[in-house]
């Protein structure tokens, strides 16, 4: 090596080692410029247009009437007193509208899938096509909320669930599409195809809030943020145990907080994710970035995922001060695979606190063993000041290709007390540890003795 080279390492490393540390300044910038939706003055209570919280009566047309009040108006607050709101169909919002669901309220949608037709434009794991409405759906709206201290009850336990082992020849049919471009338009599903919707959707929409509500019994994924931006999620907590039950997806979303938020999923509790395979490979210009995390309970399958329909890009993602409530399975876990391509790169993670895990952090090139010829970058990955109690299989995983090496991982200041496999490490390159300790401390050596 000649001394410029090696003047260039130096400099590289020492470049490296000094960017690693948790930009709060950049985080603060995302939160600052994060617009909250402004909402006009006119309200509207749902039980003067004849709503019943008696848990028995369709309050479809009340609250559907409520919406077109607001849209006259140019905006305003839905108010949805104490009671229990039973609604066979969706709630389709109009821009300029808080739908405020008070302390003591609750909605709770239908099961009959029939209600959830006409089918709408949406997305399912990654892929666009039309498909039976989220039970929640906003399409190209602008200064929207769900605030109150009330419920939103999905009701996914009984039919939704059953779609889940009939699921396959829609899904399958859904990505064969993606991967042979099929027209949109053409891409018509619902009926027949068993593709559960998603209980929350704000798709193309700008300046969104969801604040204190609670999230109960979706039929899929619960709260999926789509091709929107300036979104702010506070406050709100989750019962949600059925299948594929995220709790919150930010898709191809840009500028979004996630705070103070206790999780309760059967599946994720944050997955980020920018859209599959060849379909969000066209889409790069809109990857999914500039994400804070903050101050959050994590209690479910994974705590903050990445992944694994990405194609399109991950990156800025400030994950800080959050610690579980109950059990997970991984912590931290970044999957792709070679079917993918795109990148993942610019991730901070800082203050973590885990109990029992599997995994603790994982990071994997090669979900699942699946794909070929799209392999994803993944690089500047910085972990820092996180604890485990216990993990039961591995405390660090960094799974790369041979021939696309994960890049520029640095770990500092980890504390795994209990792990049964240390740290597993292949094809990485530029990891970086400072502090890091798996089981027992040590201390000073002992010394011999006669």
């Amino acid at each position: 090596m000649n001394f410029r080279s090696l003047i260039f390492l130096l400099f590289s490393c020492v470049a490296f080692a000094q960017h690693n540390q948790f930009p709060s300044a950049k985080a603060d910038s995302i939160v600052k410029r994060i617009q909250l939706p402004v909402i006009p003055s006119y309200q509207i209570n749902v039980v003067k247009l004849g709503a019943k919280g008696d848990s028995l009566s369709d309050n479809k047309k009340a609250f559907d009437k409520a919406m077109a009040l607001c849209k006259k108006n140019n905006g305003g607050t839905i108010i949805v007193p104490k009671g229990i709101y039973k609604i066979n169909g969706p709630i389709h919002f109009v821009s300029n509208v808080n739908l405020k669901i008070e302390k003591g309220a609750k909605i709770k949608f239908s099961d009959n899938p029939q209600d959830y037709l006409p089918m709408v434009l949406t997305s399912w794991e990654g892929t666009m096509l039309y498909n039976y409405s989220p039970l929640i759906y906003a399409y190209e709206c602008n200064n929207i909320a769900i605030t109150g201290e009330g419920i939103i009850d999905g009701e996914g336990g009984k039919t939704w669930k059953s779609f889940k082992t009939k699921e396959n020849t829609g899904k399958n049919l859904s990505r064969d599409m993606n991967h042979n471009s099929v027209p949109i338009k053409d891409r018509k599903f619902g009926e027949g195809y068993f593709l559960r919707p998603q209980m929350i959707q704000f798709f193309n929409c700008k300046n969104i809030l969801v604040e204190n509500i609670r999230i109960e019994n979706s039929p899929f994924w619960c709260l999926h943020l789509l091709k929107s931006q300036s979104i702010t999620v506070r406050g709100i907590s989750y019962k949600s145990l059925n299948y594929n039950n995220d709790g919150i997806d930010p898709e191809y979303a840009k500028d979004v907080l996630i705070e103070n938020v206790n999780f309760d999923n059967g599946d994720d509790n944050v997955a980020i994710k920018a859209g599959r395979d060849h379909e969000g490979r066209a889409n790069t210009a809109t990857p999914s970035e500039n994400i804070v995390i903050r101050n959050c309970n994590f209690k479910g399958l994974h705590g903050v995922v990445i992944g694994s329909e990405m194609s399109a890009g991950v990156q800025n993602v400030f994950v800080e001060n959050c610690k579980t409530a109950g059990y997970l399975k991984r912590g931290i876990y970044i999957k792709t695979n070679a079917d993918r391509g795109g990148y993942i790169r610019n991730i901070f993670v800082k203050n973590i606190k885990l109990d029992e895990v599997e995994d603790c952090l994982y990071i994997t090139s090669n979900y699942h063993g699946e794909g070929k010829g799209f392999q994803s970058d993944i690089s500047n990955i910085h972990f820092s000041d996180i604890s485990c109690n216990k993990a039961s299989e591995s405390g660090i995983v960094i799974q790369g290709f041979a021939d696309k090496k994960i890049r520029n991982i640095s770990l500092n200041n980890i504390e795994i007390k209990s792990a049964k496999n240390a740290i597993s490490n292949e094809n990485a390159e530029n990891v970086l540890m400072t502090d890091v300790f798996i089981g027992k401390r040590a201390t000073v050596p002992t010394a011999v003795t006669h």
